[in-house]
């Protein structure tokens, strides 16, 4: 009777908590459909990607699409892998055709870059006019260009995609694969273990920077890769993340939060939009997830996943 009293407590003060209190979070996926990972198919990691979330609960993720990465060798498996995502509930954003980098591209042929793939995009179901600057480069310490590009993205009828919450999932893939292919033993729970506690801690991280910087917590917006490791381990890291009291929500909800509108203006555009907000108030580095560190990142990995001696 008491642990059925002390249920429904619970459940009335989750009901009465603003929900300036709560923690909601978003998962989006970069660089679909991408290429060749350590151990699955591209069309097995569509089909395990899409049934971990469906398990999971996600009812709504978002992926970021580089139309440059559709093989026209490969028979339409890279458009049916994006109209399966999108069949199952989740929604396909620009993340330019090419994934180029902005520092490095003038401004005419960066956005020539994002129309390309927005022609591909547009006609298709599931699109969203959200644009996600590949490598989070919105133009470095160059105001101008990153002027310009806010310019041209409002022009269009594109709203930034940005991140607040990064744990470099890119870079475990990576490890992954090189460790893969030099035929190096891979502790799979250890690997597991270690892309649910980086992703769950960048989370964790990203509200205690967001309510200090902000004074709420805003609908956080997790970057993730269309990689073998979330296909394998997705369902894990959300499981976690409610076991910390998080809340996973739609694409659609977290880019209606009050911080989308924010712009912050600091030295270098690049990073995290929590990075900059906080930078502008004048946080002190560092203002970013301890394992956005590479070789932070990469240490853990050869300890934990490969037991390698440090």
């Amino acid at each position: 009777m008491m642990a059925r009293l002390l249920a429904c407590l619970l459940a009335l003060c989750a009901i009465a908590m603003p929900a300036s209190a709560q923690k909601r979070i978003a998962l989006t996926f970069d660089d679909a459909p991408r290429g060749p990972g350590a151990f699955l198919t591209q069309e097995d990691r569509t089909t395990r990607l899409i049934a971990a979330l469906r398990r999971a609960g996600v009812r709504q993720a978002a992926f970021f699409v580089n139309p440059g990465n559709i093989a026209a060798s490969d028979g339409g498996a890279s458009e049916k892998r994006l109209a399966a995502y999108v069949a199952a509930g989740h929604v396909l954003a620009n993340h330019s055709f090419s994934h180029p980098h902005l520092n490095a591209t003038p401004v005419a042929d960066y956005l020539a870059d994002i129309d390309r793939a927005g022609a591909w995009l547009r006609p298709r179901p599931g699109y969203r006019p959200w644009f996600r600057f590949p490598f989070l480069d919105e133009g470095g310490t160059d105001k101008a260009k990153r002027d310009a590009l806010r310019a041209g993205l409002a022009a269009r009828g594109l709203a930034n995609g940005y991140v607040t919450v990064d744990g470099s999932d890119w870079n475990m893939e990576g490890l992954t694969v090189a460790a893969k292919a030099a035929g190096k033993p891979i502790d799979m729970a250890a690997l597991r273990d270690l892309y649910v506690e980086t992703h769950v801690e960048s989370a964790e991280f990203a509200d205690d920077l967001a309510r200090r910087a902000t004074g709420r917590a805003p609908v956080q917006v997790m970057l993730l890769h269309e990689t073998d490791l979330a296909a394998l381990y997705i369902a894990d890291m959300v499981a976690a993340l409610k076991a910390k009291g998080w809340t996973i929500v739609s694409a659609d909800r977290a880019y209606r939060d009050p911080i989308a509108r924010l712009h912050p203006d600091v030295p270098s555009a690049q990073g995290t939009l929590l990075e900059a907000i906080a930078w502008e108030k004048g946080f002190p580095a560092p203002r970013w997830y301890a394992r956005n560190t590479i070789s932070v990142a990469n240490a853990l990995f050869r300890q934990r996943v490969l037991h390698e001696a440090q």
